[in-house]
C-alpha cells in the first residue's frame, strides 16, 4: 500500500535541545506559569527578570505545541481585522488593537538586536485578492481611517506574484522568524535568569484561595502567589464557562522546497479557499510555505486532501517540489475577535489566562506575555480593558456568533451518538475510524505493524464523541477541539485525562 507521510513540522526538524527535567517535587514560588508556548514564555521571562520567581510548566515539549506548528508571521495585518473591529466596537478599539500588537513586532525586533538568533527577517505584510472581495474594500477604508502604515498595493503585488489580483493592501516592514528558536532563546533566558522549567508536567487543577495550588498529573503541586493559565485552550475552562465563547479552527501548512525565483514578502488572500505563503531559507535550500484549508477542528476525517491541495497549489504557482514538510495547527477565534488577556475570574484575583489569538500567536502572544508581566507586577498598561476576559458588553455579532458555535457543539454531541459505528475487518493498514468491537462502539486504528489500538470514543473533557484524522492519525474532538493520539493521550487541550484504551493483539488481519 502507499504510505501517507507522516506530519512533521520544518521547524522541529534540527530541534535537539536538552530536555528540561519533570517536576519531581511539590515547589512553592511567587507566579507559576502554565503552557510554555509563546505567550507563556515571554510572560514567565518578563516576570523573571523583573524579580519574581516563577516555576514554568509544560505538559509536553518546549516547542511541540501551536507556536511550532505555525507559519511564524509577525505581522500587525491580521487579514481584515480592522474593519471587523470597526464595525463590531469603533475606531478607538481597533487602533489600540493595532498598537497591541505593534508593541509585540518592537519588543521582538529589540529582542534581535540584543543578540536573539531566530532567523528574524524583515518583510513587507501582504493582502489580497483574486475574485475582487468586498471585504478587501472595506479593510483598506479601516486603514485609511485609522492612519495605518499601509495602503494600496495591487500592481506591486501583481508584479511580484504569478496571479493576477484585482486588490491588494500592504503594511511595511513585519517580520517572519523561526519560531522554535525563539522559544528556546526564551527558555534559556528564563533558566539562566533563576527560573524553574519542567516539560512533561501537565497541570490538571488549580485550587482556589489566598495562595493558588496548581496540581498535576502526577499529584505533584505547585503553590503559587499567582497562576497564570497559557495553554493554548485553557484546560480549566468549565468554571466561566470559556469553552462556549471560542470556535476552534484547523488549518494545514506544506513546505515545498523550490530552485525558482520567490517573491519577497508574506502573503495571505482573502479569497475562498484562502492561502497564506511565506519563503524560508535553510542553507542553500529555499522553501515555499503554503497554508490554508481551514475547517472547525474535528469536522473532518479525510484530511490528508487538505495537504494534497496545499502542495498542488504551491506547485502549480511557484514550481516547487514535493512537500518535504506537513503540519497542521489549531486556533481559538473568541466571539468579538479580541483574544482573552487577563484576570480569568471575576472572584478570583490572582488566577490569570491568556487565549483567543485567532491564528495571529505570535504578535498576540508576545503583547499578551507583556501585558500579563505588567498586570502581575502593578504596572499600567493601556490594553488591561481591550482585552479583559470578564468583559461583558455582549455586541449584537458576538451574540449570534455565540448562539452558533453553541448549536454547533450541541450538534456534535447528537450526531456522534447517532453515527453508525463501521467494522474492525474493513480497516485496512494506517486506517482509523469508529468501529463496534464485542457489541460495542470503540475508536479503532490499525498501525503499520498491523496491530489494532482501541480507545473509547467519550472525549474526556466534556463527553463529545471524537472523530478520526487521517492526516494527524489523531482522534479530535468536534466540540471544543481536544486532541488524542492512536493510544489515547492527550495532544491537545482542555482534555487533561486520556481517552481510556485498551490494545488488542487478537484482532488483528492476518
Amino acid at each position: 500500500m502507499h504510505r501517507y507521510p507522516f506530519t512533521n513540522s520544518l521547524w522541529r526538524q534540527h530541534d535537539e535541545t536538552v530536555p528540561y527535567p519533570k517536576l519531581e517535587s511539590s515547589v512553592s514560588c511567587d507566579v507559576v506559569v502554565i503552557g510554555a508556548g509563546i505567550a507563556g514564555l515571554v510572560t514567565a521571562y518578563e516576570l523573571q527578570r523583573r524579580g519574581k520567581q516563577v516555576v514554568l510548566l509544560e505538559a509536553a515539549e518546549v516547542g511541540r505545541g501551536t507556536t511550532g506548528h505555525t507559519t511564524a508571521k509577525c505581522s500587525v495585518q491580521h487579514g481584515t481585522v480592522y474593519s471587523k473591529l470597526i464595525r463590531t466596537f469603533n475606531h478607538e478599539t481597533a487602533r489600540l488593537y493595532y498598537e497591541f500588537n505593534q508593541e509585540a513586532l518592537r519588543y521582538l525586533q529589540d529582542q534581535v538586536a540584543d543578540g536573539f538568533d531566530i532567523d528574524y527577517e524583515t518583510k513587507d505584510s501582504y493582502l489580497y485578492s483574486i475574485d475582487g472581495s468586498s471585504q478587501l474594500v472595506a479593510e483598506r477604508e479601516a486603514y485609511e481611517q485609522l492612519d495605518l502604515a499601509g495602503g494600496d498595493a495591487k500592481e506591486e503585488v501583481n508584479a511580484a506574484l504569478p496571479l493576477q489580483v484585482k486588490q491588494a493592501l500592504v503594511i511595511r516592514d513585519q517580520g517572519q522568524f523561526h519560531p522554535v528558536k525563539y522559544l528556546n532563546e526564551l527558555a534559556d533566558r528564563f533558566v539562566e535568569a533563576g527560573g524553574r522549567l519542567h516539560e512533561k508536567t501537565r497541570a490538571t487543577e488549580i485550587s482556589s484561595g489566598p495562595r493558588p495550588i496548581v496540581t498535576t498529573s502526577t499529584g505533584r503541586r505547585v503553590q503559587a502567589n499567582q497562576v497564570v493559565v497559557a495553554t493554548h485552550y485553557p484546560f480549566n475552562d468549565i468554571r466561566g464557562l470559556y469553552f462556549s465563547k471560542f470556535e476552534v479552527e484547523r488549518s494545514y501548512i506544506v513546505a515545498c522546497e523550490t530552485e525558482q525565483s520567490v517573491p519577497e514578502g508574506m502573503y495571505l488572500s482573502v479569497d475562498s479557499p484562502s492561502r497564506s505563503f511565506r519563503t524560508f531559507q535553510e542553507g542553500e535550500k529555499t522553501y515555499m510555505l503554503v497554508g490554508g484549508e481551514g475547517h472547525l477542528s474535528g469536522h473532518v476525517t479525510e484530511t490528508r486532501s487538505r495537504y494534497d491541495r496545499l502542495e498542488r497549489f504551491a506547485h502549480d504557482v511557484f514550481e516547487t517540489k514535493k512537500a518535504s514538510f506537513r503540519w497542521s495547527s489549531q486556533d481559538l477565534i473568541t466571539l468579538d475577535h479580541l483574544p482573552y488577556v487577563g484576570q480569568m475570574f471575576s472572584r478570583e484575583p490572582d488566577v490569570f489566562v491568556a487565549t483567543g489569538f485567532a491564528k495571529w500567536g505570535m504578535t498576540n502572544g508576545i503583547a499578551s506575555g507583556l501585558l500579563l508581566a505588567d498586570l502581575l507586577t502593578g504596572q499600567d498598561n493601556r490594553f488591561r480593558e481591550l482585552l479583559n476576559p470578564l468583559r461583558s458588553k455582549f455586541k449584537s455579532a458576538d451574540v449570534g456568533q455565540f448562539l452558533k458555535t453553541n448549536l454547533d457543539t450541541a450538534t456534535q454531541f447528537v450526531k456522534g451518538s447517532l453515527e453508525k459505528p463501521g467494522s474492525l475487518d474493513d480497516l485496512q493498514l494506517d486506517e482509523g475510524g469508529i468501529v463496534q468491537v464485542d457489541g460495542k462502539k470503540v475508536g479503532a486504528y490499525r498501525d503499520l505493524d498491523n496491530e489494532c489500538h482501541l480507545v473509547s470514543t467519550r472525549c474526556t473533557h466534556m463527553g463529545c464523541t471524537v472523530n478520526w484524522n487521517d492526516a494527524e492519525r489523531s482522534w479530535d474532538c468536534p466540540c471544543h477541539g481536544s486532541r488524542f493520539d492512536t493510544k489515547g493521550n492527550v495532544l491537545e487541550g482542555p482534555a487533561t485525562k486520556p481517552l481510556s484504551y485498551e490494545r488488542k493483539t487478537d484482532v488483528s488481519k492476518e
